[in-house]
């Protein structure tokens, strides 16, 4: 990608919008299929959404999922999505379909 250009950088701002400073709609995502360990949730990330999330971002997105109650820790050390997690998720979900919607009519 060339930063020559203005396109390239709103693209560039584009991509870290919807990937770094969304991360956690991916972790949801990531949990939402099963209870797993944060160093999966990262390799996760990487295989289906294609961006390598940065370690120390990852673990602090995961701590604020589970203050908020969107993400809890198990006994074995695992995290798993709660109820919360699911609606919040589902409503990330629609609103991004929304939005894509919108702009494929314009």
């Amino acid at each position: 990608m060339s930063n020559d250009s203005k396109t390239s950088k709103a693209m560039a701002r584009l991509i870290k919008n919807v990937t770094v400073h969304t991360l956690w709609i991916y972790v949801l995502a990531i949990l939402a299929r099963g209870a797993t360990y944060p160093y999966q949730v990262k390799k996760k990330i990487k295989e289906m959404f294609h961006f390598n999330p940065p370690t120390v971002t990852l673990y602090t997105v995961m701590y604020r999922l589970e203050k908020e109650g969107l993400i809890r820790k198990a006994e074995n050390g695992s995290y798993e999505i709660t109820e919360d997690g699911k609606a919040a998720l589902k409503k990330a979900s629609d609103t991004l379909r929304n939005l894509s919607e919108t702009l494929d009519h314009i």
